[in-house]
This record gives C-alpha cells, sequence and structure tokens, in this order.
C-alpha cells in the first residue's frame, strides 16, 4: 500500500479498539491505546495507537492526536526501561510498504534492545501467550506504581 489511499476500517488495530480483537493491553485512556505486539522484534515490544483517528500514517493524523500518543509512547518507554533494564530502546513509526508498515492504522513501536539482539524489523514467529501475559502482568503493576 500506498502512502495514500481510503482508511480500512477492518484493518487489525482496528479491531482491537473496538473490542473485536483481543490484545494484550498495558495501557488505554479516551485517547489512547497501547498493547504488546504478538509478533515482537524484542521481548517487551509494544504498540502505541490512537483510538480516536483514522490514520493510516504520520501525513493522516492531526497534531493534537500526535501528541496525545507520544505522551503514552514515553509513558510506555520509562516503564519498559524501568522493568525489563534494556541496554536501549527503539521507537518507530512506519509510512508506507515499502517502509516497512503492515498494518494501516498509524502506530508507534517501542522496542526494547538488548545486547547481542538483531536489529530487523519485522519479526517472524509469534509470542508464547503465556509469555505475554505474564508480561503484560508485570508492565501494567509498573505503569500503575
Amino acid at each position: 500500500m500506498s502512502l495514500h489511499g481510503d482508511y480500512d476500517s477492518q484493518n487489525i488495530f482496528a479491531q482491537i479498539i473496538r473490542g473485536d480483537a483481543p490484545c494484550y493491553k498495558l495501557y488505554e485512556d479516551d485517547d489512547v491505546l497501547a498493547f504488546l505486539d504478538v509478533f515482537p522484534q524484542s521481548y517487551g515490544h509494544s504498540l502505541v495507537i490512537p483510538k480516536r483517528s483514522a490514520a493510516r500514517n504520520m501525513l493522516d493524523i492531526d497534531s493534537e492526536s500526535l501528541c496525545k500518543v507520544m505522551q503514552v509512547v514515553q509513558k510506555i518507554t520509562r516503564a519498559l526501561v524501568d522493568e525489563l533494564q534494556p541496554a536501549g530502546v527503539q521507537v518507530a513509526q512506519f509510512n508506507g510498504a515499502p517502509a516497512g508498515q503492515t498494518v494501516f492504522h498509524i502506530h508507534m513501536h517501542v522496542i526494547p534492545r538488548f545486547a547481542g539482539e538483531d536489529l530487523g524489523i519485522h519479526a517472524s514467529a509469534k509470542a508464547d501467550a503465556a509469555e505475554l501475559e505474564a508480561l503484560q502482568a508485570r508492565l501494567v503493576t509498573r505503569l500503575k506504581a
């Protein structure tokens, strides 16, 4: 898909926002949702999405919604760093398929990076559900602290 086009209200993130698809929720308010990526590039890989904006990418989102997303990105990054103690954190956002975007609802990746880890942008394996649930519980507790 290119940078321009119609928003698909059936994309997986739109389904998650509506409650039609499950997620490992870390944080939610009226405007933003954060959850664990089920195909993580690294342990703790999280996604942050706007709930009220039908934006496909950075070009479509209004500034106010983007600011709200970025505030949650910072909150999730802090929780991941405090809980997992990674060597670094990658924050990424892709616009259009040629740039690596696979879900066409704007989203931010927050990816803890550990020493010696591959920096690929796409994961090949789905995470273990029990591992995601355990990590979700740890991070939700951290975020509430």
